[in-house]
């Protein structure tokens, strides 16, 4: 009668009768449950991933493709034949080569001066006490609300002024003397490196400017890495300013050429164009690869101290 009762109980609670070896069972059914999870975690960020790579293997598919091969219905994801005519004209209609150039001594001249000044004036922010330091630095940092587009008219007039219209300067000396984005970005890593350093350097008669050169920047190498991935990634893929202040066609750089190139009279050469935001993207990635350790300490240290 008793075994009757006990095996009616389980039957409603749908469970079996409690052991050794079915309550080993239910723990390890809850120790796969993370796992599990992790997996459906998992399979999704690959989805994702997937799924936001697909525009950049079409575009370096498209570079390798005859023109009527673009618009191919079912579309072709693989080149056939495989042929670089797209790289050929592209070289051959336009001065790719001087607006590569023209891009890499635009990006890297605005990106060294600004790891320069950002930090020179970062560090005099976090560290140098002086009448009036909080007040300044919230009023630079409030010129961050300020849209590009406003500027973009007394900008463009004050270098007509100066006669800098169709130079370099007009590329580059507007941006060198950093930024409050990167004034900010700095400070903040520089508020989590200890005062003991300086105070030691202090006492063995260093400076300022040795504090500065000998024991904050080597330290800072994380944000400097994450500022300069930053600045070299706007600059090199700027649009608006260098298509404003360049006329002449050896001094475009790479985005506006490219744009230049995008129009003809006999429509979009898709895959020369293709072939050119390929060539625009090779700088980035080789960048970001060999600053990728600094970046992502960058990225987790900055802004841990307030």
């Amino acid at each position: 009668m008793d075994m009757t009762i006990k095996a009616v109980r389980d039957r409603l609670i749908g469970t079996k009768a409690t052991s050794p070896r079915s309550a080993s069972q239910i723990v390890a059914l809850h120790r796969k449950m993370p796992e599990f999870g992790r997996f459906i975690l998992h399979v999704f960020l690959i989805l994702l991933s997937v799924s936001c790579l697909l525009p950049l293997i079409w575009m370096i598919s498209t570079s390798f493709k005859e023109q009527f091969q673009v618009f191919t219905y079912p579309p072709e994801w693989l080149p056939n034949p495989w042929t670089l005519k797209g790289y050929q004209r592209l070289f051959s209609m336009s001065p790719v080569g001087n607006w590569l150039l023209n891009s890499v001594f635009v990006a890297v001249t605005i990106t060294v001066c600004q790891l320069i000044f950002s930090s020179l004036a970062a560090y005099a922010f976090s560290r140098v006490h002086f009448p009036g330091r909080d007040a300044i630095f919230m009023g630079y940092l409030a010129t961050m609300m300020i849209p590009g587009q406003v500027t973009l008219i007394p900008g463009y007039i004050l270098i007509k002024y100066l006669g800098w219209i169709d130079t370099y300067f007009a590329l580059t000396v507007p941006f060198l003397f950093g930024s409050a984005f990167g004034t900010f970005l700095l400070r903040q890593f520089f508020q989590t490196i200890p005062t003991e350093l300086e105070d030691a350097a202090r006492i063995d008669g260093a400076g300022y400017f040795d504090t500065y050169f000998r024991i904050i920047l080597p330290l800072a190498k994380p944000a400097l890495a994450t500022l300069g991935v930053f600045v070299f990634l706007h600059f090199w893929n700027d649009f608006l300013w260098p298509l404003i202040v360049i006329n002449s066609n050896d001094l475009r750089t790479l985005p506006v050429g490219l744009a230049v190139v995008s129009r003809s009279m006999f429509g979009t050469d898709w895959p020369a164009l293709m072939g050119g935001a390929v060539i625009s993207l090779v700088p980035i990635l080789l960048i970001f690869f060999f600053a990728q350790r600094y970046f992502v300490q960058g990225i987790t240290l900055t802004g841990l101290k307030g």
